[in-house]
């Protein structure tokens, strides 16, 4: 197997970024592959709750050489975080400035912070002296924290509906986005892999609905209560008519999701901006 900076000689700031950034997408693979099977365990009734990225790294750290694990998936989230911020800032993927680039660009910085919260937690369990249960801050206390700033209602409703954008927008992507067109696969190849990340997109946007009516309803009621995480997301979507088997095929579709960023770690088109000016 030949990996596209295989034929280059030596190594370059491009090499490097292409590397970490394919490096950052199987990291963030791992969790939504892990997500999508605690999810399906919990719809068949194996395990009480259904998946997070919490229950995730606190098994990972449960498992022999927990920090040499824990390092490696912080340090591939962080590298992640890294490619963000080159495609929301420096635009590495030559997306432009129209409305519609800036949206796209938008959600790339959201999902860079999201991922760098995901790494900080990692490194908060690589840091405890026996890796245990993590100490971070549940959902009402952050919630509770935005709330006592300067015009915190508003902002816990904005975080809110910017939630709800990433998932209507999941969802939009998974139907009409062109996923072949971003991979340097052969057409065969990506022809295959387009339902997966369609499955993927959709799964994804569809467990995001009730996290952001949950901070939404915080926001406007200016009560921390009401927020809830994305566990607790999933939870809601059990709650409804045939709960189980939403849950099972949200499950199914976060592991596809997952899937495909590995798939995204091998093809995808990365091309790192050779002058860093934002643009």
């Amino acid at each position: 197997m030949r990996w596209p900076w295989s034929e280059r000689r030596g190594w370059s700031w491009s090499a490097f970024t292409e590397l970490a950034a394919r490096f950052g997408y199987g990291a963030r693979g791992f969790v939504y592959l892990s997500i999508g099977a605690l999810t399906l365990f919990a719809a068949m009734d194996q395990i009480p709750d259904a998946g997070s990225s919490t229950e995730v790294f606190q098994w990972l750290a449960d498992q022999p050489f927990a920090r040499v694990w824990l390092l490696i998936l912080g340090g591939g989230l962080w590298a992640f975080v890294g490619w963000r911020v080159l495609q929301s800032v420096f635009d590495a993927d030559h997306e432009g400035t129209s409305l519609k680039a800036w949206g796209l660009r938008a959600g790339q910085a959201m999902s860079g912070v999201f991922y760098g919260v995901l790494a900080a937690t990692v490194f908060e369990l690589v840091d405890e002296s026996e890796p245990g249960e993590i100490e971070g801050a549940d959902a009402d206390q952050q919630a509770a924290t935005v709330l006592g700033l300067p015009f915190g209602e508003w902002l816990l409703l904005g975080v809110g509906l910017g939630i709800l954008a990433m998932g209507v927008g999941n969802i939009i992507k998974g139907a009409k986005g062109d996923f072949a067109g971003s991979l340097a696969c052969d057409a065969d190849t990506c022809r295959k892999v387009t339902p997966i990340a369609r499955a993927g997109y959709i799964a994804r946007g569809a467990a995001y609905l009730p996290l952001a009516l949950f901070v939404i309803l915080a926001g406007l009621r200016a009560q921390a209560s009401e927020a809830r995480d994305f566990s607790a997301s999933l939870e809601a979507l059990e709650a409804q008519p045939f709960g189980s088997w939403i849950l099972a095929i949200t499950g199914v579709g976060l592991m596809a999701f997952g899937a495909f960023a590995f798939v995204e770690a091998r093809w995808r088109r990365i091309r790192p901006p050779r002058d860093l000016k934002p643009g």
